[in-house]
């Protein structure tokens, strides 16, 4: 059994299955997220994941150094790109968000260690969740995240969307508790 949220769609399915709620580490796929959920702010996940081919060319394969320097002729050419969400205001922040990123890394040592020093113990919260209605769209560590980020210059990434995010890369653990995927296989 799966999470019923993703349905039958092949994509969705596949993006449960391998990526929804497992811990990520790694700066740049953290990178990915971010630039992903911050794109996704009034749309569906769905919506964004038809589209994250797309992203990744359009974003340098989501090497944040090359994000942070793009330029306004860049943020034009992108308002073009017909793979991605073409709003200017999200384009624009994907860069400024970069430059925070990084800013972040060096005040930190790694946008990782940011994240997990609002974590409880510095590990993620695996919830016990017996039905989907019981799932919360934001909770006192997504509120505390977005307003620190917010308070940094991070632009479309409130509190639902910093929920989204904490969920797709391990740092809340939502899958329902009879879900075959609620806690990774051993490799």
């Amino acid at each position: 059994m799966r999470c019923p949220w993703c349905g039958s769609d092949e994509l969705y399915t596949k993006y449960h299955d391998e990526e929804w709620g497992k811990i990520v580490t790694d700066d740049k796929i953290l990178f990915e997220f971010l630039i992903l959920e911050s794109a996704q702010a009034g749309l569906s996940w769905i919506t964004i994941l038809r589209r994250r081919e797309g992203y990744r060319k359009a974003f340098a394969n989501f090497d944040y150094k090359k994000v942070a320097v793009f330029t306004a002729e860049k943020v034009e050419e992108l308002l073009q790109t017909p793979d991605i969400i073409r709003h200017r205001g999200k384009i624009e922040a994907a860069i400024s968000n970069a430059r925070i990123f990084m800013d972040i890394q060096r005040e930190f040592g790694s946008f990782y260690t940011y994240l997990y020093s609002f974590m409880p113990n510095k590990q993620p919260v695996i919830n016990q969740v017996a039905n989907l209605s019981l799932v919360p769209a934001h909770n006192a560590l997504s509120d505390a995240i977005s307003k620190d980020l917010k308070k940094r210059g991070v632009k479309f990434f409130g509190t639902t969307i910093c929920y989204a995010f904490m969920q797709a890369v391990g740092m809340i653990n939502d899958h329902l508790d009879a879900c075959h995927f609620k806690f990774p296989k051993a490799g």
